[in-house]
């Protein structure tokens, strides 16, 4: 069952389209899928992926972060903290349905999606587990590093102080997607229709001054998957590294998978399909008496 609908977040109505699985019987977990960078509910991936957590057992919503798609807000304002609060509205929303078991509602999220989904995580204890697809957690360091060369950096810093200048004297400048994030050219076709091009200054503030690192911890003991291209050509690999660095390492499981590239889920991986279904499977199975038995089995030892 394919279900379009709306829900409020902090006064905005929010557009998603949840996914029941076929044949659901009782209370089913499921996931929030949370779209990337200046992106929409209809990129290629989020689809794909609410059509193989059904296949799987698990419900699921892929909604529009506020300013994008068909939900309201300002166009093309991705405010970090504000997607990690519509994050939040998206799960109230979802644990008020009847088909859903509020207690087994979990967050996957790609790219910048993946950084708020961690966040989310980390602030939010309702969720249940946090799968985290070309994450990010330090802003700072991966701009660094997606803008390498002197003469990038040089080229993105002047754009941040020219930025600051402007929004001093009242002004909010647009910046290029391309200015922002650089993606290669043969990667560019993955980005969903509707995505923005262009974004106020405000953004690329939200985003430097974005840190999942100091909140990541706090998602355990609940589960924690990131899932990165062992050599990503968008969001640098190291980030997912260093999230797991300062995640819980007893509930935290990290994949670096090769010949693979950002848009790592949206590629019929086999590797990384079976990877993900098998740590659902371990740590928020379909049948909740699985986890009950696991737990049993692990107090006898």
């Amino acid at each position: 069952m394919q279900e379009t609908v709306s829900f409020d977040s902090h006064g905005l109505k929010l557009s998603g389209v949840v996914r029941i699985p076929d044949n659901a019987k009782g209370k089913v977990p499921a996931f929030l899928l949370l779209h990337g960078f200046g992106s929409n509910k209809e990129a290629h991936w989020m689809y794909l992926t609410a059509e193989l957590l059904a296949k799987w057992g698990y419900a699921s919503i892929r909604f529009d972060m506020r300013g994008c798609g068909e939900s309201e807000g300002e166009r093309g304002r991705v405010i970090c903290l504000e997607q990690v609060e519509d994050t939040s509205s998206a799960l109230t929303y979802m644990a008020s349905r009847a088909e859903i078991d509020p207690a087994r509602i979990g967050v996957l999220g790609h790219s910048f999606g993946a950084a708020v989904a961690v966040y989310a995580a980390g602030v939010d204890s309702r969720l249940a587990a946090c799968i985290s697809s070309g994450g990010w957690g330090d802003g700072p360091k991966k701009f660094r590093k997606q803008h390498a060369s002197p003469e990038a950096w040089k080229k993105f810093t002047d754009m941040m102080e020219e930025g600051k200048k402007r929004k001093a004297r009242g002004e909010q400048m647009m910046v290029p997607r391309w200015d922002i994030v650089p993606i290669p050219e043969h990667l560019r076709g993955n980005l969903s229709k509707g995505s923005f091009f262009e974004f106020p200054f405000d953004v690329v503030e939200s985003m430097y001054n974005f840190m999942a690192n100091d909140v990541v911890g706090k998602i355990a003991p609940r589960p924690l998957l990131l899932l990165h291209p062992s050599n990503d050509s968008v969001t640098p690999t190291e980030q997912s590294v260093d999230l797991f660095m300062h995640a819980g390492k007893d509930s935290t499981d990290l994949h670096l998978v090769a010949k693979t590239d950002h848009f790592i889920l949206s590629e019929g991986n086999d590797i990384v399909l079976d990877l993900v279904k098998n740590w659902l499977e371990k740590n928020i199975p379909v049948d909740p008496s699985k986890v009950k038995a696991s737990n049993s089995a692990h107090a006898k030892e």
